[in-house]
């Protein structure tokens, strides 16, 4: 065992030394079947994030509220502060998001980060300082309908991002409504969405032409609102919370999904994927493609 095993008590690294396939069992879940219905379950049991502006407390469209927390900043410093709030929601985005994601798996857990304030204001490191706390807890999804445009936080986010992966937390996050870099959308090791006008609202579509990858119903949408309304509105943030919800849903259906299992159930229940048999492919042609 390598030093590195040892400090990790165990866990792999980077190879396997001294074990077999039967000293690392893996218990998994298939998924859903390409030819079968594509996506069942409800939410259950699947515990929800949403890293936003907050939600509004009772809001009839949202439901139950399991905990919310605020990112709070040292106006003196650069020290920032997780802590729990009752305050609710300060712009209505949240309350938006979370009401998407209540509505595609009704029986999910929601849980509340607020890291924006009025009027949309935030910062690259409130809100990374916001997705780190979520990470850390270990909610199985994280709702991230937010970018930054700044550079500086890419790096950092992008471990982060990866270290979520790893350890089973999902972010799903929306790509910018503008043909502009932003972060932490662009990075593999999330869900990235973006929005599209087909009407049918429990449709999405997988991307072949990624760095977005998924696409879902964004535009001209219900959602919930401040004061317990609901309004009409477009944008990328609103299709991200239905790919959260789908996948809430797929995960309380087949809870031992991995990250990348899950973004495939994801690519084959997309409406424009087709899945077909392929047929016996010549021993020549075989090698001629492996050649090139």
């Amino acid at each position: 065992m390598t030093t590195a095993d040892t400090a990790r008590g165990g866990g792999l690294t980077w190879s396997l030394r001294g074990r077999g396939p039967d000293d690392v069992p893996v218990e998994a879940d298939l998924g859903p079947a390409p030819s079968g219905p594509a996506v069942t379950g409800t939410g259950r049991g699947v515990r929800v994030c949403v890293v936003d502006s907050g939600v509004e407390r009772d809001h009839p469209d949202v439901g139950p509220v399991q905990g919310s927390w605020v990112v709070v900043k040292d106006p003196a410093g650069d020290a920032v502060e997780v802590r729990p709030t009752d305050t609710g929601d300060s712009c209505g985005h949240g309350t938006a998001c979370a009401g998407i994601i209540r509505r595609t798996a009704p029986e999910c857990e929601l849980y509340s980060v607020r890291v924006l304030g009025e009027r949309f204001s935030g910062t690259g490191d409130v809100m990374l300082a916001g997705l780190r706390w979520a990470v850390e807890q270990g909610f199985d999804l994280v709702n991230l309908s937010l970018s930054t445009t700044r550079a500086r936080f890419a790096e950092e986010l992008h471990r982060l991002a990866d270290h979520a992966y790893f350890s089973r937390t999902v972010i799903v996050a929306s790509a910018h409504n503008s043909p502009v870099e932003s972060f932490p959308w662009r990075f593999a090791s999330v869900v990235s969405v973006g929005s599209h006008q087909e009407d049918d609202p429990g449709l999405h579509l997988y991307n072949p032409s990624p760095p977005v990858e998924f696409f879902a119903p964004g535009q001209n949408v219900t959602v919930p609102w401040l004061g317990g309304r609901s309004i009409r509105t477009t944008g990328n943030s609103f299709a991200t919370p239905y790919i959260t919800g789908l996948c809430a849903r797929i995960l309380s259906a087949h809870p031992r999904m991995t990250a990348f299992q899950l973004k495939n159930a994801l690519y084959l229940s997309a409406a424009n994927v087709r899945t077909a048999p392929r047929g016996p492919v010549p021993a020549g042609e075989a090698r001629h493609e492996h050649s090139h």
